[in-house]
């Protein structure tokens, strides 16, 4: 069984000697570690592997940053705005500290995204926005959330944290749409060590973006980006310290380059593994998600009949670890403690296990993992 020191972590930086040279350069030769050229680089870099325009890209310091930017660039305090319960915290906080009001919603459980029969439910006079969440790299079916959006009148604010790299109809997300939020933290598809980015072609959003990143000093990303600062300047909007470093981007660029080559098929691989040792296994249900199209972050299944307790305390004593991605938001003290009732979701919380997933795993690694969850069902049969 491997060594839960070694290699068998649930998620993981794959990080080294390329990385390090690429931040060693900007501290020996650039100098400069706050945002600028490298920073610039990484955008332009970003815009490239999109097909878009440098101009269509900001980078930030993480990926609720680029939410919560993205929600105070197209609404007003007071404005909701239609998001799935079951994400991370992080969407719903990016929300709420816009001043916006994150109105949880079902979700579809196939494939863990916005359930839009149910957020037809919770439209009001001010419903602004909906904020799809590709849960597990998955976009779902983002045709019909764009046609929703378009029939309410509303904006659509992508998070897309775990989704970078992946396709839907053949486009890259982020490639297309109204406002699209990544996160390049730590375990993501690529790695800035911590950073995210908002890709749209509203000009107003992104010069909003970008002054807003900027403590709301108007202009001041084109003096960083020239090697100046602004001296004489004017702020008429709120803004915060969320700009990306030099040091972060210049990992981000290195990390950008090894994606499709190295990270995505290695995630690929792994994940149709996991497929073709638990499919259609009585017990499980995997998410309905297209491998290769999608580049899975995490590794989502559902434990049914009330085992996945029973499931991941066996992992545990095999060391290998495992997770549940997420508890749903409105049952959060902050987001009502449960005051609406959202029982699909609750019934699924109540199934979900991340298993290991990231590209430093082997694929002995996952029949390792497959071996551990698969005699648990068989002794329960």
């Amino acid at each position: 069984m491997p060594n839960a020191q070694n290699s068998m972590r649930l998620s993981c930086s794959i990080v080294g000697i390329e990385e390090s040279t690429a931040i060693a350069r900007v501290i020996q030769e650039d100098g400069y570690l706050g945002m600028g050229t490298e920073v610039k680089k990484f955008e332009e870099e970003i815009a490239t592997f999109l097909g878009v325009s440098p101009h269509e890209v900001a980078c930030v310091n993480t990926g609720t940053s680029a939410l919560h930017l993205a929600v105070q660039a197209v609404t007003n305090p007071g404005d909701e705005i239609l998001v799935q319960s079951l994400t991370y915290v992080a969407t719903f906080q990016a929300i709420s500290a816009a001043g916006a009001i994150p109105v949880a919603c079902e979700i579809l459980p196939d494939d863990m995204t916005i359930d839009l029969s149910d957020a037809e439910k919770h439209l009001t006079p001010k419903t602004k926005a909906i904020m799809p969440v590709h849960y597990a790299s998955n976009p779902g079916a983002l045709d019909k959330i764009y046609a929703f959006a378009k029939k309410y009148h509303l904006r659509v604010i992508e998070d897309a944290a775990q989704a970078f790299g992946c396709l839907f109809q053949g486009k890259k997300i982020g490639s297309f749409g109204d406002v699209r939020c990544f996160s390049f933290d730590g375990i993501k598809n690529i790695t800035s060590g911590e950073g995210g980015a908002i890709i749209s072609s509203d000009p107003k959003v992104l010069s909003r973006v970008c002054d807003a990143r900027l403590l709301g000093v108007e202009k001041d990303t084109e003096k960083r980006f020239s090697g100046e600062r602004s001296w004489e300047f004017d702020v008429t909007r709120q803004g915060y310290r969320y700009h990306m470093s030099n040091i972060f981007a210049a990992l981000g660029r290195v990390q950008l380059q090894r994606f499709i080559g190295e990270f995505a098929p290695k995630r690929v691989q792994l994940a149709q593994q996991y497929v073709k040792r638990l499919q259609d296994v009585p017990g499980i249900k995997l998410l309905n998600i297209e491998l290769g199209a999608v580049v899975p972050h995490i590794q989502v299944v559902r434990i049914l009949k009330g085992l996945r307790d029973e499931v991941r305390s066996a992992l545990e004593k095999n060391s290998i670890p495992s997770g549940i991605h997420y508890k749903p938001n409105h049952l959060l003290s902050f987001y009502g403690g449960g005051k609406n009732l959202l029982p699909v979701t609750e019934q699924v919380y109540k199934e979900l296990l991340t298993l290991p997933l990231h590209p430093g795993l082997s694929v002995s690694d996952v029949d390792s993992v497959c071996d551990v969850v698969l005699n648990v069902l068989k002794e329960k049969r």
